[in-house]
């Protein structure tokens, strides 16, 4: 009970919030389509606090792809030493100042400002009427001027927020395009971050990181577009623009990476434009 309220109070209410404050905003410059902007910004907010964090994922990931061949000197050298040709791995990390959690740490922040964000989306948006609507935010808020004055429009060019795609696709089929649109940003986002030139194997083996990168860049996205289809459509509009964030961080600091083997053309762009 005391993590739940705990939760409560880092996660769910500072995000409910914002929310309103940015829906509030929208709203009173007549702006259609409020909420789904709001989670738009909210999202955009979110991702440029986690920027700094980002940036030293991507750091990481890039190092750890130049440092490849010395890697596979160490593991060649202890390739019958599992625990010294760790340590030694560690040790190079150490070296080049990478942090191999780096990697995990964007991913676990994220994953209580999802779980706030669903709460958020599942129980404020499906209230239909504006009595209960107002009974179920104003013990959350901060501040009286953050209680609208009505209750808020959850549709999203006709897509109801709140409902799930499975839900509505056979009355509304174009909602499959949040699923799909999730999944294929995440693909494309994903092979961005592998290195665009094959790793060296070592006694004809990838390494580990080399092996769950192939083996992630479909499963994620399959994953994603699976979870944006059986979730509330607000959650797939949270994702898609923080994957699509993420996508412009990765170029501006490390390219198109192995996106460019996919499209030549990515390529070519790149060589212009050094």
């Amino acid at each position: 009970m005391i993590i739940i309220d705990i939760f409560h109070l880092i996660f769910t209410q500072p995000i409910t919030n914002l929310l309103l404050a940015i829906y509030q905003f929208l709203a009173s410059l007549g702006i259609p389509f409020a909420l789904g902007f709001s989670i738009i910004i909210l999202t955009l907010v979110l991702r440029i606090v986690l920027y700094p964090l980002m940036s030293a994922q991507i750091k990481s990931s890039k190092k750890m792809q130049i440092l490849g061949p010395e890697m596979k000197v160490i593991r060649d050298k202890y390739k019958k030493d599992k625990q010294k040709q760790q340590e030694q791995i560690m040790v190079l990390y150490k070296k080049h100042g990478i942090n191999p959690a780096a990697g995990c740490l964007p991913a676990l922040i994220q994953l209580p400002i999802i779980l706030a964000l669903y709460q958020v989306i599942f129980k404020i948006a499906a209230i239909s009427s504006f009595d209960v609507f107002l009974k179920e935010i104003s013990p959350l808020l901060y501040f009286d001027s953050l209680r609208p004055s009505s209750l808020w429009d959850t549709t999203f060019f006709g897509i109801h927020l709140a409902q799930k795609p499975q839900d509505i696709i056979m009355a509304m089929p174009v909602v499959v395009v949040l699923p799909l649109l999730a999944a294929l940003t995440q693909l494309i986002l994903s092979k961005m971050m592998m290195s665009k030139v094959m790793p060296v194997k070592v006694d004809g083996k990838e390494d580990f990181q080399t092996t769950f990168m192939k083996q992630s860049l479909f499963l994620f996205p399959i994953m994603i577009g699976f979870f944006s289809f059986t979730l509330p459509a607000g959650l797939s509009l949270y994702w898609i623009t923080f994957t699509i964030f993420g996508i412009l961080q990765q170029y501006l600091q490390a390219g198109f990476g192995a996106l460019a083997n996919w499209v030549p053309a990515l390529e070519k762009y790149e060589r212009n434009r050094k």
